[in-house]
C-alpha cells in the first residue's frame, strides 16, 4: 500500500525531503518506522517521538491504511 510520510526536524534534515510517497506493506506507525530506520539510518528511538496519523496524534501500534498520512514527531531543540 502507498503510505505519504511527513519529516521534521533532525529526520527531515537527515532525509533531505519534507515528505515521501511510499509501498510498504508496514500495519503500523512502529512497523513503518523500522522500516525508515533501515532505509534512511534514523538512529530516533520510538521513545523519543510522537506520531501522527492523517493530523491526529496515534499511538505506535494504531492500524495505518492506503493513503494515510503518517508524521513522526522528533524532539525540537529551542528556547
Amino acid at each position: 500500500m502507498k503510505i505519504k510520510v511527513k519529516y521534521f526536524a533532525a529526520m527531515r534534515e537527515q532525509v533531505g525531503l519534507s515528505e515521501e510517497l511510499l509501498e510498504t506493506d508496514a500495519k503500523t506507525p512502529g512497523e513503518l518506522l523500522g522500516i525508515l530506520k533501515q532505509k534512511h539510518k534514523f538512529e530516533i528511538d520510538e521513545s523519543n517521538l510522537k506520531v501522527a496519523i492523517n493530523e491526529e496524534y496515534m499511538s505506535f501500534t494504531s492500524s495505518i491504511k492506503e493513503l494515510d498520512t503518517v508524521v513522526f514527531i522528533p524532539p525540537v531543540a529551542g528556547g
